[in-house]
């Protein structure tokens, strides 16, 4: 039997999954291939220096905290995996054949809960699996904004700002995944038609979120203006130039067909840049 204070350490997540308080906990030894991973896992991703450090204290204390398990409904004698994914691989590249679990009899919305509960107050998650778990709550168990915001203990905004992220293309949320661009930095993009260029600009320039935000603003002021003055074919020479230079570049194209192009440059390693190649080319 797991006593109360130990109990108490386990968190408000598995607290609501096992109801009374005064219920007793057991825990068991599991088989380590009798374990599968949690098909409602919002994590997907771990960090393999995390991961090799917990992997070496298992070896010299072994697995302190019991994972949360529910039997696995499709195979008998094997159970899945609540919360605690991260010990089980840890315990497996240390050579345990068996680890510590609390087993629960709970259906798939509490087992979605909890797992999602317990990353968010280790801040586990990277922004866009936070995301996913808080949109699968709504799209597969009728969870609203409101909902969420009293379950996760965040503002309703701050779940609003947080599923918006979602909208972003494929490209931008790998970034983010990866901790190349922050959340701060994926939200100066959202809505924005070049918003995969842009981000790539915000990482090689290292701009500050502010700097970001400048910066959206500015591509969103100039597009408004160019997509009611401009011919698609200018505007797409416009973006293809933006591209190859790096710099905020206008074309600005008359009915005789004359005109001017302009090169918008932050810094003298910029003017220097588009200074040669128009010298080395002309």
């Amino acid at each position: 039997m797991i006593e109360n204070r130990f109990k108490k350490g386990l968190g408000r997540g598995l607290s609501s999954l096992i109801g009374d308080s005064s219920q007793k906990i057991e825990t068991n030894k599991i088989s380590i291939n009798d374990l599968t991973r949690n098909k409602f896992q919002p994590r997907k991703n771990f960090s393999k220096e995390s991961l090799e450090e917990l992997t070496n204290s298992i070896r010299e204390q072994g697995v302190i905290q019991p994972i949360i398990v529910r039997p696995n409904k499709s195979s008998e004698g094997k159970y899945e995996i609540i919360a605690g994914e991260r010990r089980w691989l840890a315990s497996q590249n240390a050579g345990l054949h068996e680890i510590p679990a609390v087993v629960l009899n709970v259906n798939d919305v509490k087992s979605l809960e909890f797992s999602l509960i317990e990353n968010v107050q280790r801040q586990d998650l990277d922004p866009i699996e936070e995301a996913r778990g808080y949109q699968r709550l709504i799209d597969d168990f009728n969870y609203n904004h409101d909902k969420l915001s009293k379950f996760i203990g965040k503002s309703r905004s701050y779940i609003a700002n947080s599923l918006r992220l979602l909208s972003l293309q494929e490209e931008i949320l790998l970034m983010v995944e990866q901790g190349n661009l922050s959340a701060g930095h994926a939200r100066t993009l959202i809505g924005l038609q070049n918003s995969v260029e842009l981000a790539k600009k915000i990482i090689q320039k290292k701009l500050s979120v502010r700097q970001a935000e400048v910066l959206a603003r500015q591509f969103k002021n100039k597009k408004f203006k160019l997509i009611h003055k401009k011919d698609p074919n200018i505007l797409d020479l416009q973006r293809v130039l933006e591209e190859k230079t790096g710099l905020s570049v206008s074309v600005t194209n008359r009915k005789n067909n004359s005109g001017t192009i302009s090169f918008a440059y932050q810094d003298l390693n910029q003017l220097d840049r588009i200074s040669n190649v128009i010298k080395n080319n002309y």
